[in-house]
């Protein structure tokens, strides 16, 4: 799983220590557990997480899981987190790729918003056509093995 975007980036310091979960920019807590988490959901799977960042350029981050791991989590519904991402911030650019070493399936949203000319990559119907898409690339890439991520 790569997840990409052009935000601000990190610090090289902040990015040396963000598995750290005491490491967080929330002013409302002092714990931030999301890529720990990540991390350590990969790791359990015989996976990885490997975090790219530059100050104002991007973040890229990268988690890997043997998908027939049997200590592998359920992922959760990819498709409805990144309608749920696109819906609250449709100024950031989102590249997803899932790949399974045989085939790639990769969403961009610029690509997206490129076709869409004037119509808003926030409209209803073009967040249910993403999802839609996003589902099938997660059945192509995966064969049927996340079918738990799409309930």
């Amino acid at each position: 799983m790569e997840v990409k975007d052009n935000g601000i980036g990190m610090e090289s310091d902040f990015l040396k220590n963000v598995v750290n979960p005491f490491t967080t920019t929330r002013d409302t807590r002092r714990v931030g557990l999301g890529i720990p988490l990540l991390e350590a959901s990969a790791n359990r799977a015989s996976g990885e997480l490997k975090i790219t960042s530059e100050k104002f350029v991007g973040t890229t981050v990268k988690a890997s899981f043997k998908i027939s791991h049997i200590d592998r989590i359920p992922l959760g519904d990819l498709a409805q987190t990144m309608e749920g991402i696109i819906i609250a911030r449709p100024d950031i650019e989102y590249d997803l790729t899932l790949d399974n070493k045989k085939e790639r399936f990769n969403f961009n949203s610029s690509d997206i918003k490129r076709r869409l000319g004037e119509v808003p990559i926030t409209n209803f119907e073009v967040i249910k056509w993403i999802g839609e898409y996003l589902n099938d690339g997660v059945k192509t890439i995966f064969g049927g093995i996340l079918d738990e991520i799409l309930s």
